[in-house]
């Protein structure tokens, strides 16, 4: 088995659907609050807030 996957995001809101088409998962929205990260509860993917990214308004 293969460690989970860890994608660097400039947002601090993320859609997370498994990235397998249909043999992913239903897409949900993730919110990192003020942690740097946050895993997907469906495929334990990785989202990692880059460093030194503005965050805009719209997070």
């Amino acid at each position: 088995m293969s460690a989970p996957e860890v994608i660097e995001v400039e947002r601090k809101r993320v859609a997370c659907d498994g990235g397998g088409g249909t043999l992913g998962h239903p897409k949900i929205y993730l919110e990192m609050g003020a942690a740097n990260e946050v895993i997907c509860p469906y495929c334990s993917r990785r989202f990692v807030f880059k460093e030194r990214t503005v965050v805009d308004a719209e997070g």
